[in-house]
């Protein structure tokens, strides 16, 4: 397949280009007992083998165990080590969110040993790598570049994979972050701190650029990656088409309007191509206000962990994005506090009047998640939806990797307590409240003025070609990307009858 683009330093490398690493890769893999899922797996479960279904009966989901890069998928169960039928969600009541439309996130935390949906990013990340014989598990360090969860995604994958790797984020993050660095990563100096927090990615850039001058170091830097796109594309796509199909089915009035998606990578923004692609859909691209460089060319610092740095990622398909949406930390920081607070689950309960099911499910929101739903609602309002329409989203990660982020913000914001008036205060502002300033709907000078801006970071700064940064204004060049998962499923199949490994339940 020609993409007219360098495919050897974007990991799209349809065979195998150094047959000695391959082949160290491979007896690695047999001694270390590594299968492979392939791409089509990871989208549809029920297709992995029943033997390996049922090895993964005696394999915790956080424990670093081979077989859990099967699990790296949508149709975890939170309770229990099982799949379920349909990925687990959540559909938003009005009584909520203040709109007629139905809401419904589709929760991340159920992926295994980082509880994020991350670990699919850097999977899709590595695994082209390794079957194309690019990647030598044997000499190379895996880089993984990110501000959190990509990096703690790439030590896990690395980790099942035998290979060592090295996680690069902003020395802000959430302690909750580094804890699980510490708990899996054996060498102290495979964690790389780099300057500042959220905003700060061009500092990361700089910090693998200097490791890149080692050629031990293998760089997998998921904001060009395509394979991450690539891989959202075909695994979340379909699990986010299956939530919505199975909707359809108990009401088959129901239209999917839009897909919300917080840009960090922009990896899971592939998921809108694939729902428009499939449904129709409208794409929204969600990123800070704080930091509201599509809507606004701006910059600024936020604490919406893992979205919105300064950049155009090199991965998002600008030309095909149709709304791009603001929403402030402070809404996600205040409305953290309202779901997990007893307070705050109390006035959802007694003033709104959300069945307690509902509440207790929003403790699986991280602050992405709230970002993703505020946007849902913008979008909601600005579409004027009905309550047969549809928006789509992710439920990124959990609140549990934001504790310490409550509770400084609580010790800074409430040092007397949080009570259901300030509940009550942060409900009216940020949800009921939401509305449609800082909302673009994107016509072809929008979509092109975002596009456009991509250029300072990856061609004057990152040496991308011009050549390879303008041929993604054109969709054919996405829709042939998107055929590619095909190609490196067939070389993972290869590549584990090489290893020979085999699995008994």
């Amino acid at each position: 397949m020609n993409l007219t683009i360098d495919a050897a330093r974007y990991g799209l490398l349809q065979s195998v280009v150094d047959p000695q690493s391959y082949q160290r890769s491979v007896q690695r893999f047999r001694e270390a007992n590594i299968l492979l899922p392939t791409f089509a797996q990871l989208a549809n479960p029920k297709t992995i083998p029943s033997d390996i279904v049922g090895a993964l009966d005696g394999v915790g989901r956080n424990e670093a165990h081979p077989l859990n890069l099967f699990r790296v998928h949508w149709y975890n169960a939170w309770a229990g080590s099982g799949q379920v039928e349909v990925p687990e969600h959540i559909v938003l009541p009005s009584e909520l969110t203040g709109v007629d439309a139905r809401i419904v996130l589709v929760f991340g935390n159920r992926f295994p040993m980082i509880g994020a949906h991350k670990v699919l990013a850097a999977y899709s990340c590595l695994v082209p790598r390794v079957v194309s014989g690019q990647f030598d598990p044997t000499r190379h360090r895996a880089v993984w570049p990110s501000t959190g969860n990509y990096a703690r995604g790439g030590i896990a994958i690395s980790k099942l994979m035998q290979s060592r790797g090295v996680a690069v984020l902003p020395e802000n993050m959430s302690q909750e972050r580094f804890d699980w660095l510490d708990a899996w990563v054996a060498n102290p100096e495979d964690v790389i701190r780099t300057p500042g927090s959220e905003s700060n990615v061009k500092e990361i850039y700089d910090a693998c650029n200097e490791l890149a001058k080692n050629p031990g170091n293998f760089i997998l830097n998921q904001f060009s990656e395509f394979a991450n796109h690539v891989g959202h594309y075909t695994v979340t796509g379909r699990a986010l088409g299956q939530v919505f199909e199975n909707l359809l089915a108990a009401d088959p009035q129901l239209r999917l309007a839009a897909v919300t998606v917080a840009s960090g990578s922009a990896g899971t923004l592939a998921t809108g191509d694939r729902l428009k692609d499939d449904f129709g859909s409208k794409i929204v691209a969600v990123e800070a206000l704080e930091c509201p460089t599509m809507l606004y060319n701006g910059y600024g610092e936020h604490n919406i962990q893992g979205i919105g740095d300064k950049h155009i990622p090199l991965i998002h398909n600008v030309m095909n994005t149709d709304i791009a949406v603001g929403i402030s930390d402070q809404a996600t920081d205040g409305l953290n506090l309202v779901f997990t607070t007893d307070a705050g689950k109390r006035y959802l309960v007694d003033r709104l009047g959300v069945s307690t099911e509902i509440v207790d499910q929003l403790r699986h929101f991280g602050f992405s998640s709230i970002c993703n739903m505020l946007a849902a609602i913008k979008t909601a309002k600005q579409l004027d939806l009905s309550h047969d329409d549809v928006v789509i989203s992710v439920a990124t990660d959990g609140s549990e990797l934001y504790i310490s982020e409550k509770d400084q913000f609580l010790a800074a914001q409430y040092p007397n307590g949080f009570g259901s008036i300030n509940a009550a205060e942060i409900v009216a502002q940020h949800l009921l409240g939401a509305d449609t300033e800082h909302l673009e709907e994107l016509d072809a000078n929008g979509r092109n003025r975002i596009f456009n801006l991509g250029y300072y970071t990856w061609v004057e700064q990152q040496g991308v070609s011009i050549e390879d940064f303008d041929v993604r204004r054109n969709q054919t060049f996405w829709n042939q990307l998107h055929t590619m998962a095909n190609g490196w499923d067939a070389m993972i199949e290869e590549f584990n009858a090489a290893t020979g490994v085999t699995v008994s339940a």
